[in-house]
């Protein structure tokens, strides 16, 4: 579980406000408030339903009331909005309300995504549209609902995109959500380029597996029964998985000024996956 950290551990992003999709629970929520304990203000987003296509459950708003509350603890303002990053016109509007509020548009992060797991040839067409859109259109809406507020601004920004460990390799199982974020890889790194005459940083953060109670039951009988494929899943360091404290502490590195010359790159957070 998250926890609210006892006290800043720098002070990078005062005076600054954050873009957090996915923001209910897990990544989006350690992210948050990680930027928050360093001093940003914080636009939050998350979809807070379940998913039919996945067997997991989904947040609720429950958990981005959690998310409210545990910023507001900070000191910290947030505008949070009920969001499916999915539908563009939702998610211009949150960004639009968050700016309205808190006047101003620094730091993007696009973390919200799904997956599930099937064989390649398994995946039926919802379940390949949802992630496509889910993981790859909904990364395309939050860069394009909040570049043109940070554009205007003229005074530079970050924009980081959770992509994984599956958007750098071919982890089997995962073929739509491979695909997605090796798209989310592309995007990244095309709106890199795009944005770099206006100062506007843009990377790719690349987990592999982290503790966030999002289990994809249906891969692991699959792994079990075949060990070829799930040496494929094995990590270098000893840890064996991530906390989504460790994502966000990276998140939190690269979107600050601290990374001010670092644009365009694809940073692994991987226990050493993609080394090996």
């Amino acid at each position: 579980m998250t926890q609210v950290p006892h006290a800043p551990i720098a002070h990078r992003f005062i005076g600054k406000v954050a873009f957090v999709t996915g923001a209910a629970r897990g990544q989006g929520r350690a992210e948050a408030l990680r930027l928050a304990a360093e001093g940003a203000d914080i636009i939050a987003l998350d979809i807070c339903e379940d998913l039919p296509t996945t067997t997991y459950a989904g947040s609720t708003p429950e958990d981005l009331a959690e998310t409210v509350r545990l910023v507001e603890k900070l000191d910290r303002r947030i505008v949070a909005r009920q969001a499916d990053i999915r539908d563009f016109d939702a998610v211009q509007a949150t960004v639009q309300a968050g700016v309205a509020e808190l006047g101003r548009l620094d730091v993007v992060i696009a973390n919200a995504g799904m997956t599930s797991a099937a064989r390649a040839w398994e995946i039926d067409a919802e379940h390949w549209k949802a992630t496509i859109d889910i993981n790859l259109t909904g990364a395309f809406h939050t860069a394009k609902a909040a570049i043109p507020t940070m554009i205007e601004q003229d005074s530079g920004g970050s924009i980081t995109f959770t992509s994984s460990v599956a958007g750098l390799v071919g982890l089997p199982m995962l073929a739509d959500y491979v695909a997605a974020k090796h798209g989310v890889t592309g995007l990244s790194k095309t709106l890199a380029n795009e944005l770099a005459p206006y100062r506007i940083r843009v990377n790719s953060v690349h987990p592999f597996g982290v503790e966030t109670g999002l289990q994809m039951t249906e891969l692991h009988p699959v792994l079990d029964s075949n060990p070829a494929l799930g040496t494929l899943y094995m990590p270098s360091l000893p840890d064996g998985i991530s906390q989504a404290d460790d994502i966000a502490a990276a998140v939190a590195w690269i979107a600050s000024d601290e990374a001010r010359h670092v644009t365009g790159i694809q940073l692994p957070v991987d226990l050493g996956r993609t080394n090996r």
